[in-house]
């Protein structure tokens, strides 16, 4: 069964009520449209912004299972076996979830999901508490401080660069720029809660 993004939404919401994890699902949405959009695959946009939105459907009830419980909450709403296998993915090797990336869309989410939250985190940070006006120089000097959101692990970012076969520079660029395109848009979903 495929998702509208209404119906994903209402999945989320039925998983998750804390505001900060909402904001992150839809940060995440909105890079993973963007990526798409930017790397060429802009008939399958939708697809990875409902995988964006629903990445971390089980995390805030079941921390300790991620991926895990996500998996048995779609195969028991016989949702689409390539969205499951995309959304668990991003959790290859940091959860019990065992499904390595394989598409660059499963690379750009696991690549990306930990450096939204750092980029985020930089931005609340800043006077404008916006990406709008951060430059790419300060995202690496935030990443290179182990102590600034240290629950985002650099190993997973440098690792998903790597899967992508991009410098760490590139990526870093790249999704600053796609949380900077959709920062209006997220704050308009976070509005609407």
């Amino acid at each position: 069964m495929e998702l509208s993004r209404t119906q994903a939404l209402e999945l989320l919401k039925e998983y998750n009520q804390e505001p900060f994890h909402l904001r992150h699902a839809f940060t995440v949405e909105a890079v993973m449209r963007w990526y798409a959009n930017e790397l060429g695959y802009c008939g399958e946009a939708d697809f990875w912004a409902t995988v964006g939105l629903l990445h971390d459907l089980d995390f805030e009830r079941y921390p300790d299972e991620h991926c895990v419980k996500t998996r048995e909450i779609m195969e028991a709403r016989g949702l689409d076996p390539a969205l499951i296998h995309a959304v668990v993915s991003h959790g290859w090797g940091m959860t019990g979830a065992d499904v390595q990336p394989e598409h660059v869309m499963e690379k750009v989410l696991f690549a990306t999901d930990e450096l939204t939250g750092l980029i985020g985190a930089a931005a609340l940070m800043r006077p404008s508490k916006s990406t709008s006006d951060m430059e790419v120089s300060s995202v690496k000097k935030k990443y290179k401080d182990k102590k600034f959101a240290a629950g985002c692990s650099r190993q997973v970012i440098a690792q998903g660069a790597e899967l992508l076969g991009w410098e760490l520079a590139e990526l870093l660029d790249k999704t600053l720029q796609a949380m900077r395109f959709s920062e209006d848009w997220v704050e308009e979903q976070c509005a609407e809660l």
